[in-house]
């Protein structure tokens, strides 16, 4: 018979493993759309058990959650298409307003970077043509790798949502390496709720101040900023990548500043960086209330992560982080 400490290692090396499995094999986005599913389907089944009793709760909320998911996506590839169609009855007209945010900047640039600036959409159009003739092989990977990941999320999505709906075994019926494995994934189902659902939080506070400041404060003062609308949903996507989303948000912001005045750059810079100290207790608050790190702990995790396993380690790192510190906490290690 193996001891119980067996039983635990064996539990934490399967985990573990699997974790760093999921990212060179390419897993990720179905890992994460998988506990996605799982974790909302867990908190819509509370709120239908009120009106329908019994299992049935569940299915309405997997029903629910599957209408919601093919409405988005039949609005993504509506609105792709409308995009084409767009470009199609007026070629280059996106070119041309980003274009004219260039001419904007130019004059408020430094002159080195200046240089590296296209002299006219024309010229513009040409480096983008050859870029795209020398990279095209490169361009047919990302297309395949698109649709791989479109595929792992659909197939994420519907192994979540049937693993919601199975029936949780009585926890006395359960052999020690099952019991052991229980205790595992319900530590990393909470790490993963308590990272995303806190960083949807963070994102929704920090797009309502910019939104308020591009949308309300600068127009107020005569001032309007040019892909406003763009700008905002970029903040909220943007924003939930914990840290490092928001500096990518706020350079964006400050260069379209540039292409109305380097006084309203810097004015966009201060007014961000003022609410973003605003935020850092909140931050400190929501998330490290939840899993009791500061922010430097989750970008260090980001950064050895980004080195070891590329862009999907950005997104992985704090989910991680949040799940071994939970394993260590539970342990009394830490």
């Amino acid at each position: 018979m193996f001891s119980s400490r067996q039983v635990l290692i064996a539990s934490w090396i399967l985990v573990f493993g699997g974790l760093l499995l999921v990212l060179p094999m390419r897993l990720l986005p179905s890992l994460l759309a998988g506990l996605l599913v799982f974790e909302l389907v867990n908190m819509l089944t509370p709120q239908l058990e009120r009106l329908i009793a019994g299992r049935r709760a569940r299915w309405v909320a997997v029903a629910l959650l599957g209408t919601l998911v093919v409405s988005s996506l039949a609005l993504l590839f509506a609105g792709v298409i409308s995009f084409i169609l767009h470009e199609a009855e007026n070629p280059g007209a996106s070119l041309n307003k980003f274009m004219g945010v260039v001419d904007r900047a130019r004059g408020q640039l430094p002159p080195f970077i200046d240089a590296y600036l296209p002299a006219s959409a024309a010229e513009f159009r040409v480096a983008i043509s050859g870029w795209l003739s020398k990279h095209l092989s490169d361009l047919q990977l990302v297309g395949k790798d698109a649709a791989h990941m479109f595929v792992t999320l659909l197939i994420g999505m519907v192994l979540g949502a049937i693993i919601a709906l199975q029936a949780i075994p009585d926890p006395e019926n359960r052999k020690p390496l099952a019991a052991a494995l229980f205790d595992r994934l319900a530590l990393l189902v909470r790490a993963f709720r308590n990272i995303v659902f806190a960083q949807i939080k963070i994102s929704l506070l920090n797009t309502f101040f910019t939104a308020i400041f591009l949308a309300v404060v600068l127009p107020l003062c005569g001032i309007k900023l040019p892909l406003t609308k763009t700008l905002i949903v970029l903040t909220f996507l943007l924003g939930l990548l914990p840290v490092i989303g928001n500096l990518i948000s706020n350079t964006l912001i400050t260069i379209v500043g540039l292409s109305l005045s380097i006084w309203v750059a810097v004015a966009a810079l201060g007014y961000l960086i003022l609410i973003h100290k605003v935020e850092y207790f909140l931050n400190a608050r929501i998330v490290g209330g939840q899993i009791s790190a500061k922010s430097w702990e989750l970008l260090l995790a980001m950064l050895i992560f980004e080195a070891a396993f590329g862009l999907p380690g950005v997104v992985a790192g704090p989910i991680y982080y949040a799940y071994l510190k939970s394993e260590l906490r539970q342990a009394q290690l830490v």
